[in-house]
């Protein structure tokens, strides 16, 4: 089929109508009922923009066969989701799978996750059997004013670049994380440079999470507009959470460790620091890191909580005397993930163990969030952590509050409005 250009967007029909509110599809892996931080970006913006008048429609799989599911999550009542069978393998912990593992059994269970590895650009590829043909039937059945395809997986933008292709919607991709330059990989190995280059070179508009994410597009020659809209804070998923103050410092960390992540360095520190302290981990906990807490003697000051649904952890995350973000000084500086935010939102005291004079460190800093030291700093950190935990003993702890105009600054609202914004620019 010869595909639409861009030039022959009015006379296809895609051009924005009279009078008609804008109107978006979607187009995510992760979505209801997938659990775990990826789902929120794409599911808080779908509500914001819904809230500021834009028809919007979510294309999501059947089955996300991710690691999680949070069946608890709520999807806006005025967005439209659209579901279309996925086909890729589910989600796997090779290293925890393979772990322990030697001769035939291992051998059995890296056959099983060769399938998972051979899969070009990504093992979530699949998926775009059925996602890509649903897009344009999408397209040509709703008449959106664009598609936006929101990574990871980076397999997601080929549903939106062959439906710019073959009906000439206007194309936007989000990107929540790098395409090419991942942290946690070591070598490009599935292609992921050309796969930027086909975002950068064949978008209408890219938005991206952080600035360093931005930056990187912006060397591929984009044809249209990069711009940075970062992740925001979600305050009202806060209401009714209380905080109940403890003997015990309790300090909490959400998220799960994979790839370069490492609770190491704040492991030891904690092994220095003689208080009544308890380090909470929520969510997935590796079972090297956990050997290597009790090398250290941790016992009972070392909490392992599965993963749970997000409301849950959100309850764990303002019920705590301070919260721990880590960034391993790999990941960057211009690394700015939406736990930040999320913390923030609880509004309780951080400690962020983070490349020093990072993006990260700044936005810290500048809401006076919490003590900043580098990653790798057990020192540093350790004394961080004493200084926190003298501080509630004597009843001096500070509960960071953020002014008004920085909450508005911060919001969801406030990023759903900054992506109308591109895409209206764009338009």
């Amino acid at each position: 089929m010869v595909g639409v250009s861009r030039d022959d967007r009015v006379a296809s029909g895609h051009s924005r109508e009279s009078g008609r509110a804008l109107r978006l599809l979607i187009i995510s892996l992760y979505w209801p009922p997938a659990g775990g931080p990826g789902v929120q970006r794409p599911l808080k913006l779908a509500g914001e923009l819904e809230r500021l008048g834009v028809d919007v429609h979510v294309l999501a799989p059947d089955d996300p066969k991710w690691l999680h599911r949070d069946e608890s999550a709520p999807v806006p009542a005025g967005v439209t989701v659209h579901r279309a069978w996925n086909l890729g393998p589910r989600s796997r912990r090779p290293a925890e799978e393979l772990r322990g593992r030697e001769g035939l059994d291992r051998l059995a269970v890296e056959a099983r996750l060769a399938f998972r590895r051979a899969l070009v650009p990504d093992a979530a590829v699949l998926w775009n059997v059925t996602s890509v043909p649903t897009t344009v039937r999408l397209v040509r059945e709703l008449r959106p004013d664009w598609v936006l395809t929101t990574s990871p997986p980076g397999s997601i933008h080929l549903a939106g670049a062959v439906a710019q292709r073959l009906t000439g919607v206007r194309w936007a991709a989000d990107l929540r994380d790098s395409i090419a330059f991942h942290p946690h990989r070591r070598h490009e190995v599935r292609g992921e440079a050309r796969l930027a280059r086909l975002v950068a070179r064949r978008a209408d508009a890219i938005v991206c999470a952080a600035p360093a994410i931005a930056a990187e597009l912006r060397g591929y020659a984009p044809c249209g507009p990069v711009q940075v809209v970062e992740n925001g804070c979600d305050f009202d998923d806060f209401a009714g959470l209380e905080y109940r103050p403890a003997t015990t410092f309790r300090i909490t960390h959400t998220g799960s460790f994979f790839g370069l992540r490492d609770p190491r360095p704040f492991l030891d520190a904690l092994a220095r620091v003689e208080a009544s302290i308890t380090a909470r981990f929520v969510g997935d906990f590796r079972t090297r890191d956990r050997e290597y807490a009790e090398g250290l003697g941790l016992g009972n000051r070392l909490e392992l909580v599965p993963y749970l649904p997000r409301r849950e952890a959100l309850a764990l995350q303002r019920d705590s005397e301070a919260l721990l973000l880590l960034i391993p000084e790999a990941r960057g500086r211009g690394v700015l993930t939406g736990k930040i935010f999320e913390y923030l939102a609880s509004e309780r005291p951080i400690l962020a163990a983070v490349p020093l004079g990072g993006t990260a460190a700044e936005l810290i800093e500048q809401t006076r969030a919490g003590p900043v030291v580098a990653p790798d700093d057990v020192e540093g950190i350790a004394r961080a952590l004493g200084d926190l935990e003298r501080r509630h003993r004597a009843g001096a702890l500070v509960q960071p509050s953020l002014s008004p105009e920085v909450r508005v600054g911060l919001s969801r609202m406030a990023r759903a409005k900054e992506l109308l914004a591109v895409l209206e620019e764009a338009s």
